[in-house]
């Protein structure tokens, strides 16, 4: 099982996350099905409750885990 992240590390990665990507940065999410979706971030990450960096998502109701977040170029597309 992995070791929870502690505090410190919880804040770098919410730091480190919010320096290098804006709200409305496109993103890629995998969600809880396995599946992944293209969005864009509608806030800032910050750590709910000390124990878990989040985000919030277009689309997406409530937080998201930030690591299951992935910023990609804006002129990503998906092809078909």
């Amino acid at each position: 099982m992995p070791k929870p992240h502690t505090p410190a590390q919880l804040a770098a990665q919410v730091n480190a996350w919010n320096s290098q990507n804006p709200v409305g940065a496109k993103v890629v999410v995998r969600r809880d099905d396995g599946t992944s979706n293209i969005t864009v971030t509608t806030s800032e990450a910050w750590v709910l409750s000390g124990h878990s960096a989040v985000i919030l998502l277009k689309g997406i109701s409530g937080c998201y885990l930030l690591n299951r977040v992935t910023a990609i170029s804006a002129d990503h597309t998906v092809e078909t």
